[in-house]
């Protein structure tokens, strides 16, 4: 095993001394928490098949990989897999953004969180399944993945649920993200209030979009890159409108 320090950062967590180490292992770039004894992935030049280990070693001690960073594989355009353990609680924002090579990727159960614009532009992607464990998404995180397919979540989760071609919330009262981005026509269904942030972003297909009355607040850069979107009607009760 290679071990490589590449610098040292002292923190103060609470009153004490928290030494936050950033070290490549065995090609692998980490954020080391000693006080806490966990690794966060972080940022690298990463190609190829990538397998991500529960846990690493680090100058005697043992570190549990609990999370990968934010752009932690940002622009790794040859990057073509990706296995990611269990005990991953979170995926950081923008973490696989630009994968073009990336065409599949399990999150495993456990994971709480994925952040903002988590797999953007990933253009090979055509599948993903989001586990009961997320409970919380960021801003469109599959914005702009051209090939994605098919999104499955689990009818168990309690937060989210796939209908009609895209994300919503489980009381389906927020769209939070679209997924079918050749679509040339869309009707958002009844009984939505909200649609979140670049919910739309970069369907270019995108003519014409139904808004039902109902929704109260469209979020910023909710249709940004939506190039052939020619005309709009908002619904009377619709009381902000994002940037």
């Amino acid at each position: 095993m290679r071990v490589f320090t590449a610098c040292l950062l002292l923190m103060a967590s609470l009153g004490a001394r928290s030494e936050i180490v950033l070290a490549t292992i065995d090609g692998l770039n980490y954020l080391l928490d000693t006080e806490k004894s966990e690794a966060t992935v972080t940022q690298g030049s990463y190609e190829g098949d990538i397998v991500i280990p529960k846990s690493v070693e680090y100058e005697g001690s043992s570190f549990l990989v609990t999370s990968i960073g934010n752009e932690a594989f940002s622009a790794c355009s040859r990057l073509t897999s990706i296995t990611i353990p269990e005990g991953v609680t979170s995926i950081g924002d923008v973490a696989f953004s630009n994968c073009s090579s990336l065409t599949s990727i399990t999150i495993p159960e456990g994971v709480t969180s994925i952040g903002h614009k988590a797999f953007w532009d990933c253009s090979g992607l055509t599948s993903i399944t989001i586990p009961e464990s997320v409970t919380w998404m960021g801003v469109n995180p599959f914005a702009e993945c051209s090939s994605l397919q098919s999104v499955m979540i689990s009818e168990n989760n309690p937060s989210y649920t796939v209908y009609q071609n895209a994300i919503f919330t489980k009381d389906r009262h927020a769209i939070i993200a679209f997924l079918n981005y050749e679509a040339t026509s869309y009707a958002i269904p009844e009984g939505v209030t909200s649609i979140g942030k670049y919910a739309f972003e970069g369907c270019s297909s995108l003519t014409s979009i139904t808004i039902p009355e109902g929704v109260t607040s469209i979020g910023e850069s909710a249709f940004t890159g939506c190039s052939s979107l020619t005309s709009i009607t908002i619904p009377e009760g619709v009381t902000s409108i994002g940037n």
